[in-house]
Formats: structure tokens, C-alpha cells, sequence
């Protein structure tokens, strides 16, 4: 599996966070998640957050793994705006989507976050969940270029 180049990774996590943006605007999360294939260009899928229970990694994981052959998307990459949960990273895991890259770890969200009932932080990275398994998902991030845009995005959310 070839690993996307830096301006690839840069490119598909603003895509991502475009994706944020419109949770935002449909009244949801700021967070965001696109699917790309193995050219690490095209973009098969996004999804905004839904709610506490449907986040973007998750949902986008469980249309995938519904719509495309598991060996094509084990050289699929997932772009998230923030480190995946423990549950995002477990349904990515059973999708056998190989890569994730996020620009924001969950450690960050959860300073800018604190304690709000709508999004209770796990501290469990994704790192964590996924030596826990039998597959070696590919892990990139934070990505310290967007993490400030990503995190202005958080802060001015959770504050309102």
C-alpha cells in the first residue's frame, strides 16, 4: 500500500474539514470525514456528524464497507478532522479501511471540549485501539499544519 504524499495529506484534510464546516451549517458537530481511494485523490465518500452515537468516521465506515469489496478498501485511506474514538476506530477497524489520517488529536479536543455532556472525550487514542487488533492500521497524525484550524473550528463551537 503506497503512503499519499504530504501535500495529498494537506489537501484531503481541508477537504475534510470543508466537510466540518457544512455539519455546522446542518446543525450538528463540527466534524468531518472523507473516504479516499488508493490514488489518494479521488474522494469516494463524506460525512458530516450526525449526533453523540453517529459520528462521520463511523457512519462513513459502515457506507463503505456496504458499497465497495473489502480487499479495495484495505488501500483506502480515511481522512477525519479530529483522532477517531474508540468506537470510530473499532468500526473502521471491521471495515478494514487500512489507513486513517486526522488533524487533530482527541487529546486537544478533549482541553478545547472540557467536560460538555454533548461530547464526552474519551482518552483513548486510536493508536491504542488499534494494537489492540489483528490488522496493522496505518496511522498519520496530528497533522500540525491544520490543527489550529481545526481546533479555532472547536473552540468557537463548544463555547457557543
Amino acid at each position: 500500500m503506497s503512503a499519499p504524499s504530504r501535500d495529498q495529506i494537506i489537501s484531503n484534510l481541508k477537504r475534510a474539514n470543508q466537510v466540518a464546516d457544512r455539519a455546522v451549517s446542518l446543525g450538528h458537530h463540527p466534524f468531518g470525514a472523507i473516504l479516499v481511494a488508493p490514488d489518494h485523490q479521488t474522494v469516494l465518500l463524506e460525512q458530516v456528524n450526525l449526533n453523540t452515537v453517529e459520528h462521520a468516521e463511523s457512519v462513513l465506515a459502515r457506507i463503505a464497507f456496504n458499497n465497495y469489496p473489502s480487499d479495495f478498501l484495505w488501500n483506502c485511506t480515511l481522512y477525519t478532522t479530529v483522532e477517531p474514538c474508540a468506537m470510530c476506530s473499532g468500526t473502521q477497524y471491521w471495515a478494514n479501511i487500512g489507513r486513517v489520517v486526522y488533524g487533530m488529536s482527541e487529546v486537544r479536543l478533549l482541553e478545547l471540549t472540557g467536560s460538555h455532556s454533548e461530547n464526552p472525550t474519551m482518552s483513548l487514542p486510536c493508536r491504542e485501539v488499534f494494537e489492540k487488533s489483528q490488522k496493522s492500521i496505518h496511522v498519520i497524525g496530528p497533522v500540525e499544519e491544520l490543527e489550529s484550524e481545526i481546533a479555532e473550528k472547536h473552540l468557537s463551537f463548544w463555547k457557543n
